[in-house]
């Protein structure tokens, strides 16, 4: 019954999308009905799950050729039960968002198969089940970007795509040198493997393993390839956004934890990377956040940084090994917290859109002042983001800074330079300074300052029931968390901990002096980055009302600047290429028609320009920059590469 329960968590969404259609002709109140049902029955099974056949395995053999595993237990079970949660808290809100826009066909379409998808990815027992089921994750979801069809819907589609393909063609081709190395990809055999494997491999692993890093990365917005989640959240949905920052970004780092735990676990040079793009994820992003003006685009650039938070307690498992409960029992629950906490925020920020059809600060400032109900549901996602003591947020983050200090502790214990770890503890609280900031960036701008000249007035029903049940249930959860970390938090982590290996580890007070001083230090930073840098540098007063202004500069866009001058270059050059390619065939065939055909010339016509999209004056249209042209490029760029490696390899 277990290995049904599995399989039907999988197809149950993917086959139920095709009846959206269907409804929506019969009426509308039935497909919306029907949304909201799917991810409930989908929720249950997934409880049901845990609680019944908490070990349930099934093989599919010969399904895409080599065959699919699925199995549950411990993390792989806690995400999955988290996601059907977010799917149903989001298929409540989705109705009122919803109401006036066209096109939600599509989206729901593409939302349940999505689900689907992510079950995959989350119960899968190897990596190439897991591979199957993130790269169809990938395109469904891209729709959900690029659903408003406005000119930047479109464009930060093409980001997503081109970041998924890149990611997923790296991801392969590291999948592909690990069964290679290998013999397996099974998660359970995957470390008795490596450990027999010959000293001259390990190179060899280390690539498969870059690779595979970067195919994870890119979906869990990991920088560098962080660039598709600033673009992709202000043109998406807020039901979409709260998916792919709540959960969607967790499969790529669920990936990170597999590398870390089954391939490279104690390895240094492996985990000091991961902690190094950890600390840069985790810093880049809160400045990102700080200076944004947008609101859905500073809550994405947070994602980006809390997504640094759990990477620095994966790489921190590695270097505690078997002192590593403190690291892991954080990771997952910063998991866990950021998901939920997402999940409040970016519905609070759909309402907030509904309300003023606009998500700049300057439009919206003040729009939540009379609204204490809304106010209040903010302000526990927002504080427990900031890591305030009482709310969830702040037992996952005291438990990742006390992993990094535990093992200053251990090094200066066995006298042993510390090297840059105190620096790693800094910039952590840094961080957690920069967030507490920007959130109170937010709060005060929302719900504090006095309403701009022409707002557009509220509406007195400004919250559905759908949309209020789906905030209350998140936001409720994070207080019952939060303030009952050793009954609620402690039994989570530790049945979790089981699939990263973690040590039994022990209860912690989280309110004694030495765990709240973390804490306080980063409030105490937030609160004088507000003051000193929101208030003095990223604001002024125009006819005296104030301005939030975007002080980043343009010329630090990593894609414009960097991502999109590669990709137009690459494209040229493999039309240059093209050119010289056809243009000798031609002239070869054209000396050819001199010789034999002297008095019938003009058979064979040259190619000119305009039979090389890049080369081409009228019109000037890169058709491989605006179709799947540009994504089948870039994978048959990858799949070339690969095929080379190979070859020369051997």
């Amino acid at each position: 019954m277990g290995s049904i329960l599995l399989l039907f968590l999988v197809l149950f969404p993917i086959l139920a999308s095709a009846w959206v259609f269907p409804l929506r002709r019969r009426d509308r109140r039935y497909r919306n009905l029907f949304i909201q049902i799917i991810p409930a029955v989908e929720l249950a099974a997934a409880a049901l799950l845990v609680l019944a056949w908490p070990e349930a395995a099934l093989e599919l053999p010969g399904v895409c050729g080599v065959g699919l595993t699925l199995q549950a237990g411990s993390l792989q079970s806690l995400l999955a039960l988290v996601s059907a949660f977010l799917w149903a808290a989001t298929g409540l809100n989705c109705p009122n968002y919803f109401a006036t826009a066209s096109g939600c066909n599509r989206f729901y379409f593409f939302w349940l198969m999505t689900l689907g998808a992510l079950m995959g990815v989350f119960l899968s027992a190897d990596l190439f089940t897991l591979f199957v089921f993130f790269e169809m994750m990938s395109f469904t979801s891209y729709v959900w970007v690029a659903q408003n069809e406005t000119s930047e819907a479109i464009r930060a589609g093409q980001t997503y795509l081109a970041v998924a393909v890149i990611g997923g063609m790296a991801l392969l081709a590291g999948l592909l040198l690990l069964r290679h190395l290998l013999g397996t990809l099974t998660f359970a055999e995957l470390q008795a493997a490596v450990n027999a494997l010959p000293a001259e491999k390990r190179t060899t692993l280390y690539v498969a393993g870059g690779l595979a890093l970067t195919g994870f990365g890119a979906k869990a917005g990991m920088f560098p390839l962080h660039i598709w989640l600033p673009k992709a959240h202000p043109v998406a949905p807020a039901p979409a956004s709260a998916l792919l920052s709540g959960i969607l970004t967790k499969s790529g780092v669920f990936g990170v934890l597999l590398l870390s735990r089954c391939l490279f676990w104690a390895e240094i040079p492996w985990n000091t990377a991961v902690l190094a793009l950890g600390v840069v994820t985790m810093v880049l992003g809160a400045v990102l956040a700080l200076f944004s003006v947008d609101l859905k685009r500073t809550l994405a650039c947070s994602s980006m940084s809390q997504i640094g938070f759990i990477l620095v307690g994966a790489a921190m498992q590695g270097f505690l090994t078997g002192e590593n409960a403190l690291a892991a029992w954080g990771t997952v629950l910063h998991m866990l917290n950021h998901s939920l906490i997402k999940l409040v925020l970016f519905v609070a920020a759909g309402v907030i859109y509904v309300g003023t059809h606009s998500l700049d600060l300057n439009e919206i400032r003040g729009w939540g002042r009379n609204k204490p109900v809304l106010k209040a549901l903010f302000f526990v996602g927002a504080a427990s983001i900031a890591g305030v003591p009482g709310f969830s947020g702040y037992v996952s983050k005291t438990l990742l800074h006390e992993s990094i200090v535990e093992y200053i502790h251990l090094l200066e214990h066995a006298g042993l330079d510390t090297g840059w770890f105190p620096m790693v503890e800094r910039l952590f609280l840094i961080a957690g300074g920069l967030t507490a900031a920007y959130m109170t960036k937010l709060f005060v701008a929302i719900f504090i300052s006095d309403k701009p000249a022409g707002q557009r007035p509220a509406l007195q029903t400004y919250l559905s029931r759908g949309t209020l049940t789906a905030l209350a249930a998140g936001a409720g959860v994070l207080l019952l968390l939060g303030l009952t970390p050793g009954i609620t938090m402690e039994p989570l982590a530790r049945w979790a901990g089981e699939f990263l290996m973690a040590d039994a580890g022990h209860s912690v007070n989280y309110f004694s002096w030495v765990n709240l001083k973390g804490a306080l230090i980063s409030l105490g930073i937030g609160a004088a980055v507000y003051l000193l840098v929101v208030r003095w540098l990223l604001m002024e007063t125009e006819s005296e009302e104030p301005v939030y202004l975007d002080r980043w500069p343009r010329w630090l866009d990593l894609e414009e600047r960097v991502y999109r001058p590669a990709l137009s270059a690459l494209s040229f050059i493999g039309a240059l290429c093209a050119r010289i390619a056809a243009s000798m065939g031609d002239w070869i065939v054209m000396l050819g028609e001199k010789i034999l055909f002297t008095k019938a010339p003009g058979i064979f016509v040259p190619k000119h320009d305009e039979n090389f999209g890049t080369y081409g004056r009228k019109p000037r249209h890169f058709l491989t920059e605006e179709t799947f042209s540009f994504d089948l490029l870039l994978a048959g760029g990858g799949l070339i590469i690969l095929l080379l490696y190979i070859l020369l390899g051997h």
